[in-house]
């Protein structure tokens, strides 16, 4: 379709018009396998880009001379005398045509280059132009959530009907302004997913739905216990162990804490010979913010979880300012079946 459209064009435009591409497009490729080191095939693609850009200029300098050479003049016919005297034809007037006035080809030329220029520059402006409208935010779109659609909900979920699953929550936490409020603008999710888990040692009956968003400097988990363990009693918890960061605080009208604590490291040698099994190691510090289900603080809660490999935390603020922008929009949106 491309070169039905290319050939329509007249010839003082398409041929510098593929001169320009041509020679663009070959000296990116062989930057690219010269520069870049991307092998030789790249280096013959581009050295063909720039041989047919090169038989496309002997084309237009071809022509360009044959349009500047004057036309032989017509050799004048000798008539032979006539045997007799023969009467005159009558003498037409001339119509004198008037000169047909020939296209400019430098003029064309010049239209040739522009026009691949404002093509050009419309592409480039397209590549800038935010996907889904925050460039004035920063934020850029979210990857999509990955769901196990296929696997069936446990019996917690059925017994809980309040409860929400993985994919609500992965909903909810993954927003386009998520990177902003984290203090990272400039980044976007490069990971997201929703889970259908239950809460350890419940024997399965406690419904746990998690969500998990990974950016390249911080990872963000949210998840939902549905249990009759209330904020106020998790706080007297955490007196008896190392409960020196611990803050008590109200988020959305409700109880929330502040607590600290390090994620588990484990590895395992799956054949490869890259690295061994080992231990369960400590790994890097994460702080959570466990809010209540509602105002009265009568059991289950979310838990809202920062990590990163690095070690940094952003400050407690945003995971206060995380917590009212994504509770709220937890709602019921999942279509799987819980009978």
């Amino acid at each position: 379709m491309l070169g039905f459209l290319v050939r329509l064009l007249p010839f003082w435009v398409r041929e510098p018009l593929i001169v320009l591409v041509g020679t663009v497009f070959g000296v990116r490729i062989l930057y690219m396998a010269l520069v870049d080191g991307e092998g030789w095939v790249p280096a013959v693609i581009g050295a063909v880009f720039l041989l047919g850009a090169a038989l496309r200029v002997r084309v237009v300098v071809h022509a360009l001379r044959a349009r500047r050479r004057p036309a032989p003049e017509a050799d004048e016919v000798t008539e032979p005398a006539p045997s007799a005297p023969v009467a005159p034809a009558p003498v037409t007037p001339a119509v004198r045509r008037p000169a047909e006035k020939k296209p400019n080809a430098f003029a064309q030329a010049f239209f040739a280059i522009g026009l691949f220029a404002v093509i050009g520059g419309a592409l480039w402006i397209e590549g800038k132009l935010p996907e889904d409208g925050t460039a004035a935010t920063g934020a850029s779109r979210p990857a999509a959530c990955r769901l196990d659609e296929d696997e069936k909900l446990p019996g917690a979920y059925r017994s809980t009907p309040e409860a929400v699953t993985g994919a609500d929550l992965c909903r909810a936490l993954n927003r386009p302004e998520l990177p902003e409020l984290l203090g990272t603008p400039t980044e976007r999710s490069v990971y997201a997913s929703g889970t259908d888990n239950t809460a350890p040692l419940t024997d399965r009956k406690v419904a746990q739905p998690e969500a998990r968003v990974e950016f390249e400097t911080y990872t963000l988990e949210l998840s939902a216990t549905y249990n009759e363990l209330t904020v106020a009693q998790y706080a007297k918890l955490t007196r008896y162990g190392d409960g020196r960061d611990a803050r008590n605080l109200t988020v959305l009208g409700r109880p929330a804490l502040l607590t600290s604590d390090h994620m588990m490291k484990i590895q395992f040698d799956l054949g490869s010979g890259e690295g061994a099994s080992g231990p369960v190691e400590q790994g890097p510090l994460a702080r959570t913010l466990t809010v209540a289900f509602d105002g009265k603080d009568r059991g289950g809660s979310y838990d809202l979880t920062v990590w990163s490999e690095s070690g940094l935390l952003p400050e407690d603020s945003a995971l206060v300012d995380i917590a009212e922008a994504v509770l709220p929009g937890i709602t019921h949106e999942d279509g799987r079946d819980r009978g």
